[in-house]
């Protein structure tokens, strides 16, 4: 015994080496173990495996209820699907009913996008069940169709091109400044066939339809009354919908900063934007809506399938951004696929700056209606500056993958999408501080240049007037406006868009709030036919800041065609800035005049405390009509019988001059 205790005697020694009390290693467990146990021999491992096994028996039987419940959903997943979507289905038709029951016509929004997506819902289904049917038994007809299309399409093509030609001769007989915008169309399309790579490569049935599906969108949006009612109501719930940005940016920034700070009145738009964006992407709505476009597109026009895809994702996402979409098939594009790409990048804006560019002021109809027909535009003026002269290794391909986001749920998506803006808003902020302090250097450096040969006043605007004002003026401005109208093309070419769109808000706001026309020789504003030229015409990043932009992006997502990116930028930015100069000139040939309407029920009812366009537009009528006979003022027309017209003139010239004041 007192060997075995100085064996087991614990000394600094064995403290150094390591060595713990034997009562506490798994020899003297176990020694302590077969002492307490005695004769039984039950070993530590038993016992402590039979507690194991007791444990487990308790939880399975525990987790009983929930492994039955697992594997029954598993077994019933379909019915209880199905069970789930119709329960949900018949609490939305309950909400559905009591909302048109309570107010149809406040509940009108609903019915239109119920009934969208109910369409959607049953044209998807009778597709998936009835699909394959009934193209079997239209095959006869598509057969026959087939045979006698050689002959029906110039039969088509002659019809189209009479009624078209019919329709302008009658439309312009009324409002004849609408043939300016047109001549200037017909100029900009042969302009970009004389700079075409391959005359004789161009595939006209891609420009014809191109152009054509831009004039029907735009005739719609901007002539037929559902089209300008449902574009308005669009454009108005984005600017509803942009409005929530003040609550996140108030609570950043505080409210004196948001509203007398652009910089925290306007970037935060890009921020909110821009998480919207990344959120419908993780849904899916972006890349159907995309899909569905670019089929469109694709079928009509005949292009291939990556290049489509990257045009339609333009009219949503910016010119770095839509590439993304189709980078696996970057390598092996053809230069005219390229070229295309780069195109469509030029001629739209992305989503998150046009939600900056509503917040100016400028009309979101008009931008929304300019992004969706720059996109067959684009594609058509493509085709004909760089016709398709190599074999494409996509052509006939039924369809493109395209990629999801790697966000594992909605709340990563917004996340990101957050993030991911915070690069833009820095990008545009810094491009307004260097842009503008340039411009601001450049008209001082030509002021000084003027002044030495007795010029005065001589600045980039002003020589941007005079070298684009025949553009202006072929667009469909009128020739007082031309300066103005050219003065924001040059600086949207040469700097960039966003101070053009600011220097356009700045003429509307000078409008709206009943300005005179002229101050001196200044011209304070434009008119609204010219505005929305210069809102069509300004809608695009087609300027020589975004070469560096598009060139770094495509470079980084296919690093081996740096040569190929950098042999046809100059060719897609030319085409760029002429697609939307094309979109201008329709808006410029369907623009509809804006009737001013009854001015003397609207004096009898005005507050001249203040100023307007109607009273500044009604001003001007009863100026005009006023006569002086014999040193005594008369009045012509509507306002001879008014005995407040007087009155109403004093009112008038207490805000404007005129010489009858």
């Amino acid at each position: 015994a007192l060997l075995e205790m100085e064996e087991n005697q614990i000394t600094l020694d064995n403290l150094e080496k390591g060595t713990d009390n034997p009562a506490f290693s798994s020899t003297g467990e176990e020694r302590l173990y077969e002492e307490h146990d005695g004769p039984s021999g039950e070993s530590k491992e038993e016992r402590r495996g039979e507690g194991k096994g007791r444990f487990s028996s308790y939880c399975r039987k525990a987790l009983q209820p929930a492994s039955k419940a697992k594997r029954f959903c598993k077994a019933h997943a379909k019915v209880l699907r199905m069970v789930v979507l119709g329960l949900l289905g018949v609490a939305y038709l309950c909400y559905f009913i009591a909302a048109c029951w309570l107010n149809f016509q406040r509940a009108l929004a609903l019915v239109i996008m119920t009934a969208v997506v109910v369409f959607l819902i049953c044209w998807s289904l009778f597709k998936k069940h009835c699909g394959a049917k009934v193209l079997l038994l239209l095959s006869p007809i598509w057969k026959c169709f087939q045979k006698s299309w050689p002959w029906l399409k110039w039969l088509l093509w002659v019809a189209l091109l009479g009624g078209l030609i019919t329709w302008l001769a009658l439309d312009t007989s009324r409002n004849p400044e609408q043939l300016i915008s047109l001549a200037g169309f017909c100029f900009l399309v042969l302009f970009l066939f004389a700079c075409s790579k391959y005359h004789s490569a161009v595939s006209w049935r891609a420009v014809f339809w191109g152009l054509g599906l831009e004039f029907l969108f735009g005739l719609f949006v901007l002539r037929t009354t559902p089209g300008v009612q449902a574009f308005q109501w669009l454009g108005d719930q984005i600017q509803f919908f942009l409005g929530y940005t003040t609550a996140g940016s108030s609570f950043v920034f505080g409210n004196t900063l948001i509203e007398e700070v652009f910089a925290f009145q306007t970037l935060p738009i890009v921020v909110f934007f821009s998480c919207v964006m990344s959120i419908l992407y993780y849904l899916g709505i972006m890349q159907w809506l995309i899909v569905k476009i670019s089929w469109l597109l694709q079928v009509s026009m005949g292009t291939t399938p990556t290049e489509t895809l990257s045009v339609a994702g333009n009219i949503f996402v910016g010119q770095t951004e839509a590439p993304l979409l189709i980078r696996p098939y970057l390598a092996d594009m053809t230069h005219s696929e390229i070229h295309a790409v780069m195109t469509g990048g030029f001629s739209t804006i992305a989503g998150s700056v046009m939600g900056a560019y509503i917040s100016f002021g400028i009309d979101a109809a008009s931008l929304i209606a300019a992004s969706v027909m720059a996109a067959p535009c684009a594609l058509a003026m493509s085709k004909l500056v760089y016709p398709e002269v190599e074999e494409s290794k996509f052509k006939g391909k039924a369809s493109i993958r395209l990629s999801s986001g790697e966000e594992q749920n909605i709340l990563e998506a917004a996340s990101n999408g957050a993030a991911a803006s915070v690069g833009l808003v820095a990008n545009i902020a810094a491009n307004l501080i260097a842009f503008l302090a340039v411009l601001e250097f450049i008209n001082a450096a030509l002021r000084w240049f003027g002044e030495m040969v007795d010029i005065e006043g001589l600045s980039f605007q002003v020589i941007c007037s005079y070298v684009l004002m025949p553009v202006a003026f072929l667009m469909g401005a009128d020739w007082a406006d031309s300066p103005l109208v050219a003065e924001l093309l040059g600086i949207k070419i040469f700097l960039n868009e966003f101070v053009a769109y600011q220097q356009l808000a700045t003429y509307k706001k000078n409008r709206l709030s009943g300005l005179e026309e002229w101050s001196g020789s200044q011209k304070q504003w434009i008119s609204e036919r010219a505005e929305s030229i210069a809102t069509f015409a300004l809608c695009g990043f087609a300027n020589l800041s975004s070469i560096g932009i598009m060139l770094g992006g495509l470079a980084s997502m296919v690093p081996q065609r740096k040569g190929d990116l950098a042999s046809v930028v100059l060719r897609a930015l030319l085409t760029g800035i002429c697609v939307s100069m094309l979109n201008a000139c329709l808006a410029g040939l369907l623009h509809v005049p804006t009737e001013v309407g009854d001015c003397v029920a609207f004096f009898s009812t005005a507050n001249f405390s203040s100023t307007s366009y109607p009273m500044y537009m009604c001003c001007k009528q009863l100026f005009a009509s006023s006569v002086l006979e014999n040193g005594t003022l008369n009045f012509t027309g509507a306002w001879a019988s008014l005995a407040e017209s007087m009155l109403c003139l004093t009112q008038c010239c207490r805000h404007y001059n005129h010489t009858s004041c």
